[in-house]
């Protein structure tokens, strides 16, 4: 059996609330989470704003310290690496940011923002970091003479290209996309998924996929592990989560996809109020003030995650 390119165990990460005079409070934003992520596979996660995706995305590749738990890089605890073994665990794991916009120096020219991580990890001369940076342009659909332009002289589509080629230039085996495509217009979104799906293809990646949109998540990942106030409440492959999902959350996230054909009316599945706050979650299970199948038992008892034989796990009383 191969061997998981991340497994994590009971991983969590806690902040301290400053804000509102709610001093010492706790704000769980990853909560005992276990999870693996295959080589090769994309791996979404997928959840409401606020939930805890992109901070457990950041512990993964380690721009964040967990407050517990273990994280298992190819077997080995990365949770607490330091100096130049956590610049060597970063050649093989990095980023691509959200904005387009924000995640790029504009006082950087194009390649030198490409070369940068080559400058950081010391890896060839400038010609051959010349070489490296023409390369991985042109494997992202840009042409040689970009490379001498600013960021500002780019749609937000090629800004995203050149997010891609930086984390690319590393020949990294694990990319951690953080909603890559959700501050894009709907066309350019189907280009730059489909380039990380080509990348994936050709360049044999493993993705952290994190959205929040299920249309998106369709097109590019293997399996979905589904996000709730810090917890994974459901993981499947995405084929199974998309057709029969089991939790209520699931249940309710896919009957609030509009569906283009008038005559394919879906039955709604109402869910009450907003996402609880994180720094005053509910007791039980978390997703009981908004779940139309809460009894006494889910208002008193948080359910465990239970893996099944194909795999696939869930977090509910009354999956």
């Amino acid at each position: 059996m191969t061997e998981s390119l991340f497994r994590v165990r009971g991983l969590s990460k806690t902040f301290v609330s400053r804000d509102g005079g709610a001093d010492g409070r706790v704000l769980r934003a990853v909560d005992g989470v276990d999870l693996s992520i295959e080589p090769g596979e994309c791996l979404a996660l997928v959840g409401e704003s606020g939930c805890g995706k992109s901070t457990l995305g950041r512990l993964l590749v380690r721009l964040l310290e967990p407050t517990a738990g273990e994280i298992l890089h190819r077997g080995r605890d990365i949770a607490h690496l330091r100096g130049r073994e956590l610049a060597g665990f970063r050649r093989e794991a990095q980023v691509v940011f959200q904005d387009p916009f924000g995640s790029l120096d504009p006082r950087m020219r194009v390649r030198d923002i490409v070369a940068e991580p080559l400058v950081v990890h010391r890896i060839g001369d400038a010609a051959e970091r010349a070489e490296r940076v023409r390369a991985v342009l042109a494997r992202v659909g840009l042409a040689p003479e970009h490379a001498q332009r600013w960021p500002h002289e780019f749609s937000g589509g090629q800004r995203q290209r050149i997010g891609i080629a930086r984390a690319l230039v590393l020949e990294p085996r694990f990319v951690f996309c953080d909603e890559p495509v959700s501050a894009l217009d709907v066309s350019v979104q189907a280009q730059i998924l489909n380039l990380l799906r080509e990348l994936q293809s050709s360049l044999g990646l493993t993705y952290l996929f994190v959205s929040h949109n299920l249309a998106v998540v369709r097109q590019i990942a293997d399996r979905i592990a589904l996000m709730y106030l810090g917890r994974i409440v459901e993981l499947a492959t995405a084929d199974a989560l998309l057709a029969r999902p089991r939790h209520p959350y699931a249940q309710a996230l896919l009957a609030s996809v509009p569906v283009p054909d008038p005559s394919r009316r879906r039955a709604t599945i109402p869910l009450a109020g907003e996402i609880p706050s994180p720094l005053d979650p509910p007791s039980g299970c978390s997703f009981h003030p908004r779940c139309p199948r809460a009894d006494a038992r889910c208002r008193a008892e948080a359910p465990v995650l239970v893996t099944r034989e194909d795999g696939s796990a869930v977090a509910c009383h009354h999956a």
